[in-house]
């Protein structure tokens, strides 16, 4: 991201009770049921699973975050078993209108040891101009709107990433969630 303006910059980590041989990362995400995205936090209102126009595959999710709803147009950048990549310009729909954001989301784990992994979800997002002009005309200066959604977003990715971390093992298992 380099010099760029970043608004959120998290990272967080979970033990996933699985072979690392058994973990496929992008598997999990482009077949994970609604009702188990659901499950992980409860800002995830829906997610879904399409192609992008270059013909990528694409997950779609909805959240709510700090009273605003997201729509989210993961790309995969990068697919591998242990890491995933995707990257969304998000549409954001606040209080004062519709926006977008950019939002990297990076996905990945390390083997632990023949029965364990660490996985860690990460998730930076930085302004589109679209953004930065929204924020503008509402005479909200960009560090002020950093310091109110950096607690929020860091929250999410804190509480989300255990749930995510248990999803994967239960996928790498075969096993289901009985809701």
């Amino acid at each position: 991201m380099g010099n760029e303006q970043v608004i959120v910059d998290s990272s967080f980590s979970a033990v996933i009770n699985a072979p690392i041989e058994k973990i496929n990362i992008p598997d999990w995400c482009f077949t994970l049921p609604e009702k188990e995205y659901q499950w992980c936090s409860p800002a995830h209102i829906a997610a879904g699973f399409t192609t992008s126009p270059e013909g990528n595959r694409m997950s779609v999710n909805v959240e709510i975050l700090g009273g605003s709803v997201m729509v989210q147009h993961y790309v995969e950048k990068l697919a591998e078993p242990t890491h995933l990549i995707l990257e969304s310009v998000s549409d954001v729909f606040t209080p004062n209108g519709r926006t977008t954001i950019h939002v990297h989301w990076e996905l990945s784990v390390k083997k632990i040891d023949d029965n364990t992994c660490e996985f860690t979800n990460r998730v930076r997002s930085k302004p589109t101009a679209e953004f930065i002009r929204f924020i503008d005309q509402q005479g909200i200066p960009f560090e002020l709107f950093k310091a109110q959604r950096q607690p929020v977003s860091v929250y999410h990715n804190q509480t989300e990433t255990p749930l995510f971390a248990k999803s994967i093992e239960r996928h790498a298992l075969g096993e289901n969630l009985n809701l």
